[in-house]
């Protein structure tokens, strides 16, 4: 008979924060086991959970960043939702051939949208054409939408990212993967906690005040550790990456442009826009990992030298290279770039801040050609954020077209990052950790490569 598993993803956890203030995470993993467990470069959301439920490392599944350069489009796209550019046979499938029976619900994994699961929520909001942003989210089948949030309410996107992030969007995940549980008892429940990534990444991980933080994201891993006993289920708990701390921003697109690789767009309004297509070479930046994506192959070598000498900058992979990092796919960058210790990249291209894009002091993951975390803040230089919000809000309410511009554009600000491997014979504090409920498939080292068939053998052996 096939054993329920509750597969929990505490985004940030680390085997070192294991403790006085993850009391129900302890017990499990005092009651199972616990490792530091081994990720994949770049270790970021989507390459490290198509890992995951894959067992296969980015070559084959094809997710080589949360984003990267469409070549046949000109466009960069990060957060995207179709699980359909992810490659391979999930857990969930092999589940479904191993036991007809099997189910499996999705609760907010990224590459959610048309993945071969029973039940499934994401974040989607609604975008009217009067240029409105109406908060929703998108579910399979559609009616659980409708039944999560007539109990609990509408997602609290806010909450999920952008200076407002807390632990509202994890206590609202946990506790609607709850009632999917009870209602339906999946085969496999898939849950995404993502609060610990808010503080690390704005505080660092030797500030006191996470402490905090992993108190909370353990009360709300334990009542989805207490759910899922209740249907009988075995407990996987995991992360993607740990974040470690980081002092120095480079601007590897200004690098770029300062050389001439780099071409931008003036709009009509003033502002300044990345044009890849006419860039000779330019980088998707993604934490502490950019593909750096070159026109012409005679320009690899002589980018390669120049890049070498940035500051902050610590490895370079060409596609040879990349071969021996499992990165080595055709959506890679001719060049993959990984930072220093202290170091991570930002997507900045622009000169002068006064020509900044219109959409960089805004929250916008999606038209921004690179990850930005400087949207965990409000800008400092706000005299009055909250009065310039509150005008922002009655310009919307009053039907004028508007923008949230409460971000500001200092990067030094960031005292978090991840997406490089973990520092040899620091694991304990620079990997995910992976915790398991039964003994029985505990290994001395637990590669990510490893988890779907750990997975299974909790549910089949």
């Amino acid at each position: 008979m096939t054993r329920p598993l509750l597969l929990l993803n505490v985004v940030g956890l680390t085997h070192e924060m294991i403790g006085a203030n993850t009391p129900h995470l302890k017990r499990l993993a005092d009651e199972g086991f616990a490792r530091p467990m081994g990720t994949v470069l770049p270790a970021v959301t989507c390459s490290a959970q198509s890992t995951i439920l894959t067992g296969t490392l980015p070559r084959e599944h094809g997710i080589v960043a949360n984003g990267w350069y469409f070549r046949d489009l000109a466009e960069v796209w990060l957060w995207r939702q179709s699980n359909r550019l992810v490659k391979g046979e999930r857990i969930y499938d092999e589940g479904k051939r191993r036991d007809p029976a099997y189910t499996t619900a999705k609760m907010f994994w990224w590459y959610n949208m048309y993945a071969s699961v029973d039940w499934s929520m994401t974040p989607r909001p609604s975008y009217p054409a009067d240029g409105r942003k109406v908060f929703d989210s998108y579910s399979q089948p559609a009616t659980l939408r409708d039944e999560l949030q007539g109990k609990l309410g509408v997602f609290p996107l806010t909450r999920f990212w952008g200076p407002g992030a807390d632990i509202s969007s994890s206590r609202w995940i946990a506790d609607a993967s709850i009632e999917v549980m009870r209602r339906h008892r999946p085969s496999l429940t898939l849950v995404y906690l993502p609060h610990l990534d808010y503080g690390l990444q704005r505080l660092g991980p030797s500030d006191p005040k996470i402490a905090k933080d992993i108190r909370l994201v353990d009360a709300e891993a334990g009542k989805c550790i207490d759910a899922a006993r209740e249907i009988g289920a075995e407990i996987i708990v995991l992360s993607e990456y740990a974040i470690t701390p980081v002092s120095r921003p480079v601007h590897i697109n200004r690098v770029l442009r300062h050389h001439g690789y780099v071409t931008v767009r003036r709009e009509p309004l003033g502002w300044e826009t990345l044009d890849c297509g006419a860039s000779r070479a330019f980088a998707v930046a993604d934490h502490q990992v950019a593909h750096v994506y070159i026109q012409n192959s005679d320009e690899i070598k002589a980018v390669k030298l120049l890049l070498k000498k940035t500051e902050g900058v610590d490895l370079i992979l060409d596609r040879a290279e990349q071969r021996q990092f499992g990165l080595d796919h055709e959506r890679s960058g001719e060049l993959v770039v990984v930072a220093a210790e202290d170091s991570w990249f930002t997507y900045y291209f622009w000169e002068d801040d006064r020509v900044a894009p219109d959409y960089a002091r805004t929250i916008d993951i999606h038209r921004k050609p690179g990850y930005d975390p400087v949207e965990l803040f409000i800008d400092p230089k706000l005299s009055f954020p909250k009065m310039h919000i509150a005008y922002r809000l009655a310009q919307k309410l009053l039907g004028f077209r508007y923008y949230m511009d409460v971000i500001g554009l200092d990067a030094s600000i960031v005292k978090g990052s991840h997406g490089r491997l973990p520092t040899p014979g620091n694991e304990s504090r620079e990997s995910p950790v992976f915790i398991g409920s039964r003994r029985h498939v505990e290994l001395d080292e637990i590669p990510m490569t490893s988890v779907k068939n750990l997975a299974l053998r909790m549910q089949f052996e």
